[in-house]
């Protein structure tokens, strides 16, 4: 009998645990027994993938930077990388803002709904801190993100999920570094990063092994905690302009694969479908990261040079799905507050997104401090801030597993791209937890 493939089983796992949730919401204590028994085995596997993204990004980037053979190599791939995703990402905005003004869901929002949702959500902790958080960021000077990517302290960046700048710009300059003082004294090191990355990538077969049963946990406890479905029906218009301004990105990036990559689109997607599936259960592009990588460089073809610069860069500066969401939420908000924005607004909208992308971090609810700063940028009154959040928060959740679909995709459509338009992209050699196993049993 055929093994089923690894996205079949991890599909099944979402299936199975979004039933599992909405069973458990209609018996009594079931969204406790869930809490207590059923998600932590969710946060243990999201913990696991984090635990490896930074060894793999620091292996994997100093093992590609120090296989090169003409240090300009890398300066090309660096330079396309970026030009793609501004490309991209002021695309994405476009698609956002072109929907929104076109379907305009904030007309059909009634005063009682606005009102059920500030009293529900304006105070909450959560929306108070996103709006302090959007504060801060707005606050720092115009390169203080370049400041934030030189770390200080090399260990301390390297224990931070969320200073993944930081923990790429160490990785890229020792691997410079390495090349510049030449082959024979780099060697020993050298071989270190060789080997520690592929300890890595075989941990990443040995995580991905539990992920359907992880997925399970982690959509349960999803569904035991989603809000009141009135409200969720109420912004209905709003959730279904989001998906589909999504869903025209991934037609945009198949367009791309298409054209420009010449492989076949449905190929493509399903040799990254892994990758998407954990992007939509953990909602964090940077603990997809492992992941991601393992599939595009091992499934696709993109040799380690691209992929590990590309994808991490590509997990913290790019963020598609974020960009297209902020641009319908910004004028949702406004439509349904009553605020008007100009051609110059959304102009406005475009760029600041854009901006606020880069300094973003890949983690969950992150789009939302970026949707504040948007909102203040076109001069959405202060006083009002927390209520335009409030209209949103409650299917935030599920638009931000959505989007975070796009974001990976995303970087693994512009991974591929520029591998191909540098030579780099090659056949795929799958590799499996126990291709060594014989030799240790």
């Amino acid at each position: 009998m055929k093994k089923l493939a690894l996205h079949w089983k991890i599909l099944l796992g979402m299936i199975l645990g979004i039933l599992f949730g909405l069973v458990m919401t209609n018996v009594s204590g079931g969204s406790t027994f869930v809490g207590n028994w059923i998600k932590p085995f969710g946060s243990i596997f999201v913990k696991l993938l984090k635990l490896i993204a930074v060894p793999l990004i620091i292996a994997s980037l100093i093992k590609g930077i120090s296989d090169l053979k003409d240090i300009s190599k890398f300066k090309n791939i660096g330079l396309k990388t970026i030009a793609i995703y501004i490309g991209t990402t002021v695309i994405a905005i476009t698609i956002g803002l072109l929907l929104v003004n076109v379907v305009q869901p904030g007309e059909g929002i009634s005063e009682e709904t606005i009102e059920k949702l500030t009293k529900t959500y304006a105070n909450s902790g959560s929306v108070q801190a996103k709006i302090a958080e959007a504060a801060k960021q707005k606050n720092s000077s115009p390169l203080q993100f370049l400041v934030d990517m030189v770390p200080d302290n090399a260990m301390a960046a390297m224990s931070n999920n969320k200073a993944m700048l930081q923990v790429i710009f160490f990785a890229i300059f020792l691997g410079i570094s390495m090349l510049l003082i030449g082959e024979k004294k780099s060697n020993p090191l050298k071989k270190f990063f060789d080997s520690l990355n592929e300890v890595v990538l075989k941990m990443v077969d040995l995580i991905m092994l539990f992920a359907p049963y992880a997925v399970f946990a982690l959509l349960a406890n999803v569904v035991v905690s989603s809000n009141d479905p009135d409200l969720l029906l109420a912004l209905l218009k709003y959730a279904l302009t989001v998906v589909f301004g999504l869903l025209l990105m991934v037609a945009f990036y198949m367009v791309i694969v298409s054209v420009f990559v010449k492989k076949n689109p449905f190929w493509f997607l399903s040799k990254i479908s892994p990758a998407q599936l954990l992007a939509f259960s953990t909602s964090s592009s940077a603990a997809t990261l492992p992941v991601t990588m393992e599939r595009v460089e091992e499934h696709v073809g993109v040799d380690k040079e691209v992929s590990s610069f590309v994808l991490p860069v590509g997990a913290t500066i790019n963020m598609d799905g974020t960009s297209l969401y902020q641009a319908v939420a910004a004028v949702f908000i406004a439509q349904a507050l009553g605020f008007d924005l100009t051609f110059a607004d959304q102009l406005t909208i475009i760029l600041t997104a854009l901006l606020a992308s880069i300094g973003s971090a890949a983690v969950p609810g992150a789009g939302m401090v970026m949707l504040v700063i948007v909102l203040e940028a076109v001069g959405f009154p202060a006083d009002k801030l927390a209520i335009g959040l409030a209209l949103i928060f409650a299917v935030d959740r599920p638009l931000d597993m959505c989007r975070t679909v796009i974001n990976v995709t995303g970087d693994a459509t512009v991974s591929t791209l520029v591998a191909k338009s540098v030579g780099k992209l090659g056949d795929p050699k799958p590799k499996n937890w126990d291709d060594h196993y014989d030799e240790v049993k």
